[in-house]
């Protein structure tokens, strides 16, 4: 049923709690693993004072990216899973269905934050922005505390 599973991570350890589930489900259905890192740009934060601060700041984050991402695929290769992963930068919802759409994955697993109150309001909820938008299933994972 479920052929490619992709996995949003962002680099915490939050993030990464979704991770025994997509195992578990990838392992019982035979399924690849594609792990999205969706970088934000901080190019915009410095493109008004500094150009080549942004660039410097854009290439760093790049380089932890690919750093990053390289070791997660790195561990499940070798606990013997098929896995590929993908990097990609800009507004994380949209980001995530897109690559969701390209690589054809039948289902999203990603954990979810667990925000509340103000701070939910002020930075709203990629989890929900997710379920809302996707046309596939969407597992989600919450937090611990």
């Amino acid at each position: 049923m479920y052929k490619k599973i992709l996995v949003p991570l962002d680099g915490s350890k939050t993030a990464e709690g979704v991770l025994p589930h997509a195992k578990a489900l990838a392992y019982s259905e035979g399924a690849e693993i594609i792990i999205l890192n969706v970088a934000s740009n901080p190019a915009l934060e410095f493109a008004f004072s500094d150009p080549s601060i942004a660039e410097r700041a854009v290439e760093d984050q790049e380089t932890r990216a690919k750093k990053y991402t390289a070791e997660i695929e790195r561990q499940l290769k070798a606990d013997g899973y098929k896995v590929s992963s993908i990097l990609r930068d800009g507004a994380p919802d949209e980001v995530i269905l897109k690559v969701a759409d390209d690589t054809k994955a039948d289902v999203i697993a990603m954990s979810t934050h667990g925000r509340t109150g103000p701070a939910r309001w002020l930075m709203g909820s990629t989890a929900d922005r997710i379920v809302r938008n996707a046309h596939i299933p969407v597992l989600l994972v919450r937090a611990k505390a």
